[in-house]
C-alpha cells in the first residue's frame, strides 16, 4: 500500500543511455568513411580487373588476327605464283596454237568457248584476251575488259622479259556489270620459233574473289579483312556491316586520309598493332608478285571494336562484379559486427564503473569523455545550464560552459595530473555562476571518463554581492555613494539620498549630479584613483544642482581580482568657511610624487588626444661639485624632498610629478606647448630661487611625437637636458618640439 518513493527515477534513463550500446558521431563517421573507402576500393580493383581482362582478349585477339594475316599473306604469295603458272599454261595451250598458226573464224569460236568454260569454272578468272604483236586487242571473253592497253614497256624492243616469263600488274580496277572491281592481269608473250612475237595472251583475276577462295571465313562482321596498296587505297574489304567512322568503306577510298595517324604508323612499320580509343588494329606488309621492275607491295588490314570484346568479356565481368558485390557486403558486414562489438564490450566496463562512481555525486551530473564530450547529462544539470536536454549529448563540456582553451586546457591538465578539479564559472552574467567538480575515473589504462558534478551558487553570489555594498556603504551620518566605474549610481545611504534630493531614484550617472566640471577631469579621477586609491577635491554649487553650499569630495576606489576598477566610493560633506577658495584643489594626499612606473601607467591609460598637446620636463638637482661623495647621499635626498614639496604646493591639478632617479624628477605637463611649457620652468626656478633651492638647476623638455612610448619620451627630454647643462647662461632647454617656437635655453 504504501511506496518508497526514489530520487534516482527520473535519472535512471540517462544512466542506461550512458550505459548501453551508444553511436557517437566520431563513430558514425569513422565506419561511413571506412564502408566508402571499402566500396571505392572494390569499384576501382573491379574495373582494373575487368579492363585487363578486355585488354588481356584484345591482345589475343590480336595475336590471333596477325597470325591469320601471315596464314592469308602466304596462301595469297601461293596463289600469285599458281595464277602465273596456270597462265603459262593457257598460253601453252593447243587451241591458242592452233588459232595463231591457221587464225580463222571457226578456230576463234572454238577457242572462245574453251576460254569461256574456263572462266565460269575459275571463280578469280574474270577473263581472258589476245593482242597482237603491236599490242592491240584481237578479241577478248567479256567487253569488260576491252579497255586494257598493254604498256609500251612490255613490247618488243622495249622489255626486259620474255619466252616462259608472266608479268603480273598492279592492283586495278575496272567496272563490271555495273560495280567496280579489282583486279590483277597477267601477260604471257606468245612467240614463233624464231622468237619473234606472235601476240600476247593476258588473263585477269579478281583480287576480291582470290581472297574469297584463301578464307572464306576471314570475313565476319566484328574483325573484316581489308586490302590496301602502298598509296592507302582500298583495293578489298569494302562494304562492311557497321564500318567505324573512320575507316575507307569504298574501293578506291584512302585510308591516309580518313585516318592518318593509322596510316603514318603503317607506313613505318612492315607490321604491328594500333590501339585507338574505340578499337584495335592489327596490320602485315606483304609482297605479291615480285617483278625484276618493282616490288609489288600491298597491306592486310584488320580491326575489332572494343565494345566487341566486352560483349565476349560481358559474362565474366558480370561474374565478377557479382563476386565483388558478394565481398562488399561481407566486408561492410564484418566492420559493423566487429564495431558492435567493441561497443558492447566498452559499454559492460561502463556499467560495471558507473555503478561504483556515479552515483555517489550530486544530483546535478554528467559523464563525459576523457576529452570532455558529454556522453550522458541529467535533467537537473541541463536546468543549471539553461539548457535543453535534448540539445547537450555529444557537445563540447568547453563550449556550453563558454570557457577559452587556455582555461580548458589547464583544466585538462590539472585532471590528467590529479583526476580532480573544482571551481566556479560564470555562465551567461556575473550573478549566474556554477560550482563544478570534476572525478576523473579509468575505465582501463587507455580508456577515461570525466563525472562533472554541477552546483548552482547564483543565489549565494548574490547574497554575498549585496553583503560585500552593505559593508561599503556603511549607514552614517556622512553622505556615500557606490557607483561603477562609468559613474553609474549602484546604491547609496539615506544621508546622500537626501543631499541630492534622489528620493529613492538610483538610475542616475553621478558625475551629472555634480556638475560638468567633474564630468571634464572624470578620467583624470579614475586616474588618479587607480594609482594612489584616492582622490579628493571641492565642488561648487552651479545652475540646477541639488545642493546650495560647496561640498568636499573624497573619492576611493575598488579593485577587482584582476586589477581592474570595478566599484567607486564617494563621500561628500559640506566644507567650513576655512575652506580655500579655489574650485578644485587637490588634497596633500593626492598631489604626491609618483613611482616611475606608476607615472608610466598613467602615461599608457592617458588618450592619444591628451598625448599629442603634451610636454615632458626632466630636472636635475645635483648640483655639480657640491654632492661629491657617499656621505653627501643624505643632504641630497633631503634637498630633493625640499625641491618635491615645494612643487606639489603649485602643481596644477593635471600636471604629475615623479621620481626618475636620485637627483633627477620628470614632470608631465598635458595640454601644453612649447612656450607654455618654458614659462613653467622658469617659474618653478623662480619659485625655488626665493627658497634658495636653485643652485645647480638644470631642466630639459620635450614635446611629444606620434605613438611615442614613455621611454623614447624620457630619452628625447634627457638630449635636452644635456644640452642644457652645456649652456653657460641658460638652465633650461627644448628639444624634439612640435611646432617651430623660440626655445629660450638654446
Amino acid at each position: 500500500m504504501f511506496k518508497r518513493k526514489s530520487s534516482l527515477s527520473n535519472t535512471s534513463s540517462h544512466i542506461a543511455l550512458v550505459q548501453d550500446v551508444r553511436w557517437s558521431r566520431t563513430q558514425i563517421l569513422s565506419i561511413s568513411a571506412q564502408i566508402i573507402l571499402l566500396i571505392i576500393s572494390i569499384i576501382i580493383v573491379t574495373q582494373m580487373i575487368i579492363n585487363l581482362g578486355e585488354k588481356s582478349l584484345q591482345d589475343d585477339w590480336a595475336g590471333q588476327r596477325y597470325s591469320e594475316l601471315q596464314t592469308v599473306a602466304s596462301l595469297a604469295s601461293d596463289k600469285m605464283g599458281f595464277m602465273q603458272f596456270r597462265t603459262q599454261t593457257f598460253a601453252n595451250s593447243e587451241l591458242l596454237k592452233q588459232f595463231l598458226a591457221n587464225p580463222t573464224e571457226k578456230q576463234q569460236q572454238k577457242l572462245l568457248q574453251s576460254w569461256q568454260s574456263l572462266t565460269n569454272h575459275i571463280p578469280e578468272l574474270l577473263g581472258l584476251a589476245l593482242y597482237d604483236p603491236q599490242g592491240k586487242l584481237r578479241f577478248s571473253t567479256s567487253d569488260n575488259l576491252n579497255g586494257l592497253t598493254i604498256p609500251e614497256k612490255l613490247l618488243q624492243g622495249k622489255r626486259s622479259m620474255g619466252g616462259q616469263d608472266i608479268y603480273s600488274s598492279d592492283m586495278a580496277f575496272t567496272p563490271i556489270d555495273g560495280k567496280l572491281e579489282p583486279y590483277i592481269y597477267q601477260l604471257a608473250w606468245l612467240e614463233n620459233p624464231d622468237q619473234s612475237i606472235n601476240g600476247y595472251l593476258v588473263t585477269f583475276n579478281s583480287v576480291t574473289r582470290l581472297l574469297d577462295t584463301i578464307k572464306p571465313s576471314f570475313f565476319n562482321i566484328n574483325s573484316p579483312l581489308m586490302l590496301l596498296d602502298n598509296q592507302s587505297f582500298l583495293y578489298a574489304g569494302a562494304n562492311q556491316a557497321n564500318p567505324l567512322p573512320n575507316m575507307p568503306d569504298t574501293l578506291g577510298a584512302s585510308l591516309k586520309q580518313s585516318a592518318p595517324e593509322l596510316w603514318r604508323e603503317m607506313a613505318m612499320n612492315n607490321f604491328g598493332q594500333y590501339h585507338s580509343k574505340n578499337s584495335t588494329f592489327v596490320y602485315l606488309k606483304v609482297e605479291i608478285a615480285s617483278q625484276n621492275e618493282n616490288k609489288r607491295e600491298y597491306f592486310f588490314l584488320s580491326y575489332i571494336r572494343h565494345k566487341d570484346i566486352a560483349a565476349r568479356y560481358e559474362q565474366w565481368a558480370i561474374v565478377l562484379i557479382i563476386a565483388s558485390v558478394t565481398i562488399g557486403l561481407l566486408a561492410i558486414g564484418l566492420i559493423l559486427y566487429r564495431t558492435i562489438f567493441l561497443l558492447e564490450k566498452k559499454a559492460r566496463e561502463n556499467s560495471i564503473h558507473l555503478s561504483n562512481g556515479l552515483f555517489k555525486t550530486e544530483l546535478c551530473y554528467a559523464v563525459t569523455t576523457d576529452k570532455g564530450r558529454i556522453l550522458g547529462i541529467n535533467d537537473s544539470a541541463a536546468k543549471v545550464l539553461k539548457y535543453q536536454l535534448n540539445t547537450l549529448n555529444d557537445r563540447s563540456l568547453q563550449r556550453v560552459l563558454n570557457i577559452s582553451d587556455d582555461e580548458f586546457e589547464q583544466i585538462t591538465s590539472t585532471l590528467h595530473e590529479h583526476n580532480y578539479w573544482t571551481g566556479a564559472i560564470s555562465l551567461e552574467n556575473d550573478n549566474h555562476k556554477v560550482n563544478i567538480h570534476i572525478h576523473r575515473q579509468a575505465i582501463s589504462t587507455t580508456e577515461q571518463y570525466w563525472i562533472v558534478v554541477f552546483n548552482d551558487i547564483s543565489e549565494l553570489v548574490v547574497s554575498r554581492n549585496d553583503a560585500h555594498m552593505s559593508q561599503l556603504l556603511s549607514e552614517t551620518t556622512i553622505a556615500t555613494a557606490l557607483t561603477d566605474a562609468q559613474g553609474k549610481l549602484v546604491n547609496c545611504n539615506h544621508s546622500f539620498d537626501q543631499l541630492m534630493k534622489l528620493r529613492g531614484d538610483t538610475e542616475v550617472q553621478l558625475k551629472n549630479l555634480l556638475g560638468d566640471e567633474v564630468t571634464k577631469i572624470w578620467n583624470n579621477i579614475l586616474t588618479q584613483v587607480t594609482l594612489q586609491g584616492e582622490w579628493q577635491g571641492y565642488v561648487e554649487p552651479f545652475d540646477e544642482s541639488r545642493f546650495s553650499k560647496k561640498l568636499k569630495m573624497i573619492v576611493s576606489g575598488n579593485l577587482s581580482q584582476e586589477g581592474d576598477l570595478e566599484y567607486l566610493i564617494f563621500t561628500i560633506e559640506h566644507c567650513s568657511s576655512q575652506s580655500v577658495a579655489n574650485k578644485w584643489v587637490k588634497s596633500p594626499k593626492s598631489s604626491t610624487v609618483l613611482r616611475l612606473v606608476d607615472l608610466e601607467n598613467h602615461f599608457n591609460n592617458t588618450s592619444e588626444v591628451i598625448k599629442t598637446s603634451s610636454s615632458l620636463m626632466v630636472m636635475d638637482i645635483n648640483p655639480e661639485g657640491i654632492f661629491s661623495n657617499m656621505g653627501d647621499i643624505s643632504r641630497l635626498e633631503t634637498r630633493q624632498e625640499e625641491i618635491e614639496s615645494k612643487l606639489l604646493l603649485d602643481l596644477p591639478v593635471s600636471y604629475q610629478l615623479s621620481q626618475w632617479q636620485l637627483g633627477r624628477l620628470v614632470l608631465f605637463l598635458p595640454q601644453t606647448n612649447a612656450t607654455q611649457a618654458h614659462l613653467f620652468a622658469i617659474k618653478i626656478l623662480d619659485n625655488l630661487a626665493s627658497h634658495n633651492l636653485d643652485e645647480g638647476i638644470n631642466i630639459g623638455i620635450a614635446g611629444y611625437s606620434e605613438q611615442q612610448s614613455l621611454k623614447q619620451y624620457l630619452a628625447n627630454a634627457e638630449v635636452a637636458l644635456k644640452r642644457a647643462k652645456q649652456s653657460s647662461d641658460q638652465n633650461i632647454c627644448q628639444a624634439f618640439t612640435r611646432t617651430t617656437t623660440v626655445n629660450f635655453g638654446e
